[in-house]
């Protein structure tokens, strides 16, 4: 048996099954708040194999789905400025914008182009002195090391044409928003990859604040039967606490020399969540020492406003009060082809994952 099959094992997830029906007596709900968890979640049938007693809430885990309209509008707006070009990674290219998407607008001819890497833009600024380079800083802290590490070498080799829009986010303050809210969840099943930067000491103000147990699960079948057991045990002891069920990748400490990079080049601020609104440092922006890599220094941009298509439940979804089967615009007017709200875009988004695994209707 390979290491894969391990953890799919059906004899093993049986057991934890068992388990789990033999404990969960009680009405409970457990959010998680990744988008590889939302999709694993759904791809592997985690809800049909627990009893009805436990409901599983897709969160504001996909940071696509997050992502604003105005910030789309920002980037379309930059992509359309003489000598400007706009990099961004492939998954944000279909986000709707108010009026058009990036694939749109570079349809049109705007300047926009896919890269891998936020190094990829800055090789780009090294090559085209004459232009100025924008990259689209977006994610959780999994990729913000990344886009904080592109600005350390643009600093290091005076690559002066290089800068970056930034709506990288940080998961707790939007924990925390779906709790002050009053949505009821008995627990968290906390990201992996996040996890694996930031190791696990950013979830203990939510134990010890809101009384809610976390557990940092893995993706495979095992891993999530395994954390959701853990939380069920957590709500009948009464003893909710941080753990760590991914331990072969999560460690309490996480990556130290990721956050230096991040302590080192960004500082906390307020910023937009769909369903949430504007969380308190809640997002990332470069500090003092690097404002002239922040594309909101170099740049002035418009004021865009945060408008919603007509119709789309987004926001309500990625704070568990809604499905997506209960939006009037799934699987007919939003589909993965046609995506109207920023939950179809992404194969981690919630509705985009429904689609796939559970059917348009």
């Amino acid at each position: 048996m390979n290491w894969l099959e391990g953890y799919r094992s059906r004899e093993l997830c049986e057991a934890l099954m068992s388990e789990i029906r033999q404990l969960a007596a009680q009405p409970l709900r457990f959010m998680e708040v990744c988008g590889g968890h939302t999709m694993a979640i759904r791809k592997f049938g985690i809800p049909s194999l627990l009893p009805e007693t436990i409901s599983l809430l897709s969160g504001p885990g996909c940071p696509v789905c997050v992502t604003g309209r105005a910030f789309i509008d920002q980037a379309i707006y930059l992509s359309g400025l003489e000598e400007t070009v706009v990099c961004t990674f492939g998954d944000l290219i279909r986000v709707r914008g108010t009026d058009a998407s990036l694939e749109k607008a570079r349809a049109e001819g705007k300047q926009i182009r896919i890269v891998f890497s936020s190094l990829d833009a800055v090789e780009l600024a090294k090559k085209n002195p004459e232009k100025k380079i924008v990259f689209l800083g977006v994610g959780f802290e999994t990729t913000a090391p990344g886009t904080a590490a592109a600005i350390l070498k643009a600093n290091r080799e005076g690559v002066k044409n290089f800068s970056v829009l930034s709506a990288h986010k940080l998961m707790p303050p939007a924990m925390e928003g779906i709790i002050s809210e009053g949505i009821p969840i008995d627990g968290y099943i906390c990201p992996g990859h996040v996890s694996t930067i930031t190791g696990t000491k950013m979830y203990h103000p939510i134990v010890e604040n809101f009384g809610i147990g976390c557990v940092v699960s893995g993706f495979e079948p095992l891993d999530l039967l395994q954390s959701i057991l853990m939380l069920v045990k957590q709500v009948v002891k009464r003893k909710p606490k941080v753990e760590i069920q991914y331990s072969r990748a999560v460690k309490p400490e996480g990556n130290p020399e990721a956050q230096k990079i991040m302590r080192e080049v960004f500082e906390p601020a307020d910023e937009w969540w769909r369903g949430l609104g504007v969380l308190s440092y809640s997002g990332l922006k470069p500090n003092r020492k690097y404002r002239e890599f922040d594309t909101r220094e170099v740049f002035e941009l418009p004021d865009f406003r945060e408008i919603e298509p007509n119709g789309c439940l987004c926001g309500e979804i990625l704070k568990g009060l809604k499905t997506p089967h209960q939006c009037v615009l799934f699987g007919k007017a939003c589909t993965p082809s046609n995506p109207v709200g920023a939950c179809m875009v992404s194969s981690e988004g919630a509705c985009q994952t429904w689609y796939t695994y559970e059917g348009k209707n």
